[in-house]
């Protein structure tokens, strides 16, 4: 049996630490990708100590469009087969200051929506040559319909979705699976200074065991914790005349 091969973009996230440790607990060899190489080799040396069979790092920017062609090259020379990607890099904008500021409103539509479509385009070229493995990316919940409170950050997501639909489609012929990944509230940095829900609320670790559980059935789209499929459903059938009334 040959080892599994695995990366990641966004590697410093909460979520995708935790999956990648569940990853090295299975001895996979892992490319991780991230802004800082300082965290990279914080996170790489703990993931061979909890039993990765290898683990490389590259740095890349979300920004850094022209760069995102590298960054494909490098994970498939290092790796010759990818079994797994996972697309995990995103911020968590402020609403309120992005209607003012349209430039932070820019930056943050672009990280969150722009990079990670054009993400999943550079990878997916790759996985329909290579004819098998998971394309996965983190969306949101935010995606499935605009709340006042967060509808820049829930639009970028649904760009992501539109593209991973699409995606999925086109390469489930080529015996390639896309997981749109759809998490609630989780407890990360990114998330430290929101007053969560504590029922609500998942940590990156459970989170995590989902994703990989998606990742083995070759699901394609994962509401985690479950429950939020749920909720999301309730919430996308409101009436407008009445959701817009709401304070969401």
């Amino acid at each position: 049996m040959t080892t599994p091969n695995i990366l990641i973009i966004g590697a410093t996230s909460g979520i995708a630490e935790a999956v990648a440790r569940r990853y090295a607990a299975q001895g996979c060899n892992l490319v991780l990708v991230a802004r800082s190489q300082q965290k990279l080799d914080v996170i790489a040396a703990d993931l061979v100590a909890r039993g990765a069979a290898s683990v490389r790092t590259r740095v890349w920017e979300a920004s850094d469009t022209a760069g995102l062609a590298g960054v494909a090259a490098f994970a498939w020379d290092v790796l010759q087969t990818v079994d797994v990607a996972l697309i995990a890099h995103g911020t968590l904008p402020d609403q309120a200051r992005a209607a003012e500021d349209l430039a932070y409103a820019v930056e943050h539509f672009r990280v969150n929506g722009e990079s990670a479509v054009l993400c999943m385009l550079a990878l997916s070229a790759r996985f329909e040559r290579q004819g098998k493995g998971t394309l996965a990316v983190i969306g949101s919940v935010a995606g499935d319909r605009g709340r006042p409170s967060n509808f820049l950050y829930g639009s970028a997501k649904s760009a992501v979705e539109a593209c991973a639909s699409g995606l999925r489609a086109k390469l489930y012929k080529v015996g390639v699976n896309v997981l749109l990944v759809k998490p609630g509230f989780v407890a990360t940095p990114m998330t430290a200074d929101l007053k969560l829900p504590a029922k609500l609320t998942a940590t990156p670790e459970r989170v995590a065991q989902d994703i990989t559980g998606a990742v083995e059935r070759e699901t394609g789209v994962l509401y985690t914790p479950w429950f939020w499929r749920f909720i999301m459903l309730i919430i996308r059938q409101i009436p407008e005349v009445i959701f817009k009334r709401l304070n969401l």
